[in-house]
């Protein structure tokens, strides 16, 4: 099977954990490729309707010709903001889809794999102005050790934080080969692919503020989903999916909710069966599928 611009993980399990109604109002707020788009509209009848958001500009190539959809290229983080634009206060369903994207790993130049010697970027939009590169050369030690252990969960963060500004003081760090052999006394063999994804992960997510994306983004959802209506994520790394197993729990990420005279509490979110992993057949065909957990919430 031919990797295109992104092959869509969990397609069908997400979009049916959507529960689609023909008539109903969905999003996707990381239409990418837009595989699981496709399935949704798929899925829904000429008064459906279905929004797309993808901050990335290579995304919008990718727009689908159909008067049911748009694509807002914005981020995710403003949801209902963009769709009050469009007069929409209320949705059916959700589909978030965690991961970055089978282009953006291969697209050399937007600096996201370990594969490359490519500038230090990951921007996922390329207007902002944080980038890898400045996060590698500009941030204080304390700060960039703070990432490598918070993000990457690397127990040697403070060391491998206290080598890059050790190198850094001598040349700029601007390219991905340039700081694997920074840290190349961190790498050993069996380990290197593995530790080398982990400090690009907390790197990426610095860059993209994802975790505080994500928090902002799953706030809004109580609101903005109609009574019976689904939410569908699609997460990658054990943070993003603490985070959203916590909230659809009790719709918050630290602590425990409130309880009553009686110990009971309210959330405004309840888990839809259990969690979904691909199956072997689909990591064969895509294996960036393999670290993929499918949570799916209903608004009570």
């Amino acid at each position: 099977m031919k990797m295109e611009y992104h092959n869509p993980v969990l397609l069908k399990e997400s979009i049916d954990g959507l529960a689609v109604n023909p008539n109903g109002v969905y999003v996707d707020v990381t239409f990418g490729g837009g595989g699981h788009s496709k399935e949704i509209l798929k899925r829904l009848g000429k008064e459906g309707r279905l929004f797309g958001f993808d901050q990335d500009a290579d995304a919008q190539a990718n727009k689908i010709d159909d008067e049911r959809f748009v694509l807002v290229p914005e981020n995710f983080r403003y949801i209902k903001r963009f769709l009050r634009f469009y007069g929409i206060k209320k949705v059916d369903g959700v589909l978030a889809d965690l991961g970055v994207s089978s282009h953006q790993f291969d697209e050399a130049e937007r600096g996201f794999s370990t594969r490359f010697d490519a500038e230090l970027d990951m921007r996922m939009n390329q207007k902002d102005e944080l980038s890898a590169f400045k996060i590698v050369n500009k941030y204080p030690e304390e700060a960039l050790g703070n990432v490598l252990f918070k993000y990457g969960e690397l127990r040697n963060a403070k060391a491998m934080a206290r080598q890059i500004v050790s190198a850094r003081a001598e040349n700029q760090i601007k390219t991905s080969f340039e700081l694997k052999t920074v840290l190349k006394q961190f790498l050993p063999n069996a380990k290197e692919h593995k530790i080398l994804a982990q400090i690009f992960q907390a790197i990426r997510i610095e860059v993209n503020q994802e975790i505080e994306v994500l928090k902002e983004f799953l706030n809004q959802i109580p609101e903005l989903l109609n009574d019976g209506g689904r939410l569908s994520v699609i997460s990658y790394h054990s943070l993003e999916d603490r985070l959203v197993k916590r909230f659809i729990r009790n719709g918050l990420f630290e602590g425990e909710p409130e309880k009553d005279f009686y110990g009971n509490f309210e959330v405004p979110l309840k888990k839809v069966g259990k969690m979904v992993i691909p199956s072997k057949e689909e990591i064969k065909i895509n294996n960036r599928a393999r670290s993929a957990k499918l949570r799916i919430a209903t608004k009570k």
